[in-house]
């Protein structure tokens, strides 16, 4: 299923404050040189391989897995319905979308392209979507029309729920502050999606639901 990364509400909720609760202080020269030596001392001993296996694992690291079979299953074109708010219990404000999705590079990414508008602002964006055989994560990366900036998204899938989740950092233009923000994608049927974006309140930096997007794919 497809993981929308975009933070479509994030490029314009977010132009507010952080809490500067959202950042540890650090009081200057002290734990630098700890941590150092700590990330020293973690560090492996390269591991010798021999050419066979090492053709091997890379091959086996670059086939699409199940995870990617089933990105693929939400290509194709979707409208979206969205619904976002300012602040937490502010007005919301309703706007729409068209996307699209596509497997590129032999069915190991997907990659998403958006055009609507965002609280009265066109909006323009890009996605691109992993499965990291590796890590057996989610990752995802999302540029837009609304900044300058590739904001960077890890996540997991619960088969449960059918949900994914997904995680990440960004700096705030208005303050400078790096904030959390969390996205939440759920699959309510081949042709119905829900993603909610969760980012921090501008007069008190606590997380709240920002927007939320309704998808429907287009026949």
């Amino acid at each position: 299923m497809k993981r929308i990364t975009f933070a479509l509400g994030m490029a314009c909720v977010l132009l507010a404050a952080c809490n500067d609760d959202n950042t540890t202080p650090t009081t200057p020269g002290e734990g630098n040189d700890s941590a150092s030596t700590t990330r020293a001392s973690e560090k492996k001993d390269w591991i010798p391989v021999d050419s066979a296996m090492e053709m091997k694992a890379w091959m086996e690291n670059a086939t699409p897995a199940e995870a990617h079979k089933m990105m693929a299953k939400s290509d194709g074109k979707w409208k979206g319905e969205s619904t976002m708010w300012p602040s937490d219990g502010g007005t919301p404000s309703k706007s729409s979308i068209e996307m699209t999705n596509k497997m590129i590079m032999g069915g190991r990414y997907q990659q998403t392209t958006i055009k609507g508008d965002m609280m009265g602002m066109p909006i323009e964006g890009l996605a691109t979507t992993a499965f990291d055989n590796q890590s057996k994560k989610y990752e995802s990366t999302w540029i837009d029309n609304l900044g300058t900036g590739i904001m960077k998204m890890q996540g997991t899938y619960d088969p449960s729920s059918k949900t994914y989740t997904y995680n990440g950092k960004m700096t705030n233009p208005a303050n400078g502050l790096e904030c959390d923000f969390k996205q939440v994608f759920k699959i309510i049927d081949d042709d119905n999606e829900i993603m909610e974006m969760y980012g921090p309140d501008p007069k008190t930096g606590k997380q709240f639901k920002n927007s939320e997007i309704k998808l429907t794919r287009v026949k």
